[in-house]
């Protein structure tokens, strides 16, 4: 919940102009729901850069004042939606029942999910980091079929490394992206574990995107803070266009 719609417009007018239609890298921007529209008309200029809302409802339609469906969405244009993202699951409670259901809304609605998971420190230091990132996977995401589930992003954002500038190290992120492809090979399989993709989201930034996306098992980057400063986000696009 981050910028007016002139400081909106002008950040995606300087990552239009810092990136070209040559890269490689898949360049997603999330901006709030009033911008959606005008931001997914001006990523128009650019073949690779693609619109994602950052929620939807668990709802279809009717009368939940205040609520935006995935049909909604998608009606505008929006091609992903962020899903299950730990200031969702935190600050507003959304149990992973809900979250399985917007999932659902989603790929009913032909929008791919960015499915986040992740600890927090507490988690983390007790040691109950893998369990509970299996427990958000398997119940929030792995409702959904082999077809279905090739069209999922997975993010994986540590709570305890996420606008706090601490981030987790890539010996770090590599072992728990290797421990959620293995969760989804027993799933659905070695060949969607290899092709799905797994993204890191905790303080990206640009110093240390070169060594994340080194990580043989790290796809991509949920990119926060550093999102909103056009020169950075594009150093981080460089980085991985580079691997």
């Amino acid at each position: 919940m981050n910028l007016d719609y002139a400081q909106a417009m002008s950040l995606v007018d300087g990552i239009i102009q810092m990136t070209d239609d040559n890269m490689r890298t898949r360049i997603v921007l999330a901006p709030p729901f009033p911008y959606l529209a005008q931001i997914e008309m001006r990523s128009k200029l650019r073949t690779n850069i693609f619109i994602a809302a950052q929620n939807c409802s668990d709802k279809n339609s009717g009368a939940f004042t205040g609520e935006v469906s995935a049909s909604m969405l998608r009606s505008i244009g929006v091609e992903s939606v962020i899903i299950g993202h730990s200031e969702r699951r935190i600050i507003f409670g959304e149990s992973d029942e809900v979250i399985a259901e917007k999932t659902k809304r989603a790929i009913e609605n032909e929008l791919q999910p960015i499915f986040c998971c992740g600890e927090s420190l507490e988690e983390r230091k007790s040691e109950k980091h893998f369990d509970v990132v299996r427990s958000q996977l398997s119940k929030g995401l792995f409702h959904l079929s082999n077809e279905k589930i090739s069209d999922a992003i997975i993010a994986y954002e540590p709570v305890w490394a996420i606008g706090t500038g601490v981030t987790a190290t890539a010996v770090q992120a590599q072992e728990m992206h290797l421990f959620v492809r293995n969760l989804v090979s027993a799933q659905y399989g070695s060949v969607i574990s290899q092709n799905i993709r797994i993204l890191y989201g905790g303080s990206v930034n640009a110093k240390n995107a070169a060594e994340l996306f080194g990580c043989p098992d790290v796809d991509g980057a949920l990119v926060g803070g550093a999102s909103l400063k056009p020169d950075e986000f594009a150093e981080i696009i460089k980085a991985m266009e580079k691997i």
